[in-house]
C-alpha cells in the first residue's frame, strides 16, 4: 500500500515519502503543489518530516502500488531479459558501483564515512543545468544544517565556541 499524490498523482511508499515528496516539489516551485499544502496543511513550510506527514496522508488516496518505486530501479538495460525478475529489482541503481568485498554476511563495520553523501558522489554536476545545480547546493546545505543541528541536540556539535577557554569571570558572574 502506498499513497498517490492528490496533486500529480505521483505514488509514493508511505505518508513520510508523501510529505518528502509534496514540500520538496512546492519548494522547487510547483505552484500547484504549494496551493494544496496551504490549503490542506497550513504552515507546512515550517513542519518537520513527522509533522506533515500525516497532515498530508489524511487528505491522499491510499493505494495499492507494486512494491517497487520508479526512484528505486532503473530501466531495463539493453540486453536485459524483461521476463528476468532480478531486472527489475530494487537496488539496480548501485549495480555500477565498484566494490571491492562480498557481501556474505554482516560486515559490522561503515564502508563510508556519515557526511559522505555531502560530497554529491553520484552526480555529474557539469552535465546539469543552472537551476539544478542550485537547487542541489540548497540541498546540501539544508542536509548540512540538518546533521549539524542533531549533532547540537546530542552534544557532538564540534563548535568553535565549545573549543574556547571561558573567559575569566570577577567572582559576580559577570565576564
Amino acid at each position: 500500500m502506498g499513497y498517490e499524490c492528490p496533486v500529480c498523482s505521483t505514488p509514493q511508499a508511505d505518508a513520510r515519502h508523501l510529505a518528502n515528496h509534496m514540500a520538496i516539489v512546492a519548494m522547487m516551485g510547483r505552484e500547484e503543489h504549494a496551493a494544496w499544502l496551504d490549503e490542506h496543511a497550513p504552515g507546512w513550510a515550517d513542519a518537520g518530516e513527522a509533522e506533515l506527514a500525516p497532515r498530508v496522508a489524511e487528505h491522499a488516496t491510499e493505494k495499492e502500488f507494486p512494491q517497487v518505486f520508479e526512484d528505486t530501479v532503473g530501466g531495463l538495460e539493453e540486453g536485459e531479459d524483461p521476463d528476468d525478475p532480478l531486472s527489475e529489482r530494487g537496488g539496480a541503481l548501485f549495480d555500477d558501483v565498484p566494490h571491492d568485498h562480498d557481501h556474505a554476511g554482516a560486515h559490522g563495520h561503515q564502508h563510508t564515512p556519515p557526511e559522505a553523501h555531502l560530497a554529491g558522489a553520484g552526480v555529474d554536476s557539469e552535465n546539469l543545468d543552472d537551476e539544478t545545480r542550485a537547487a542541489l547546493e540548497e540541498a546540501r546545505e539544508m542536509t548540512r544544517t540538518m546533521l549539524g543541528d542533531e549533532a547540537d541536540e546530542d552534544g557532538d556539535a564540534d563548535d568553535e565556541a565549545t573549543d574556547e577557554e571561558p573567559a575569566a569571570s570577577d567572582g559576580d558572574n559577570n565576564a
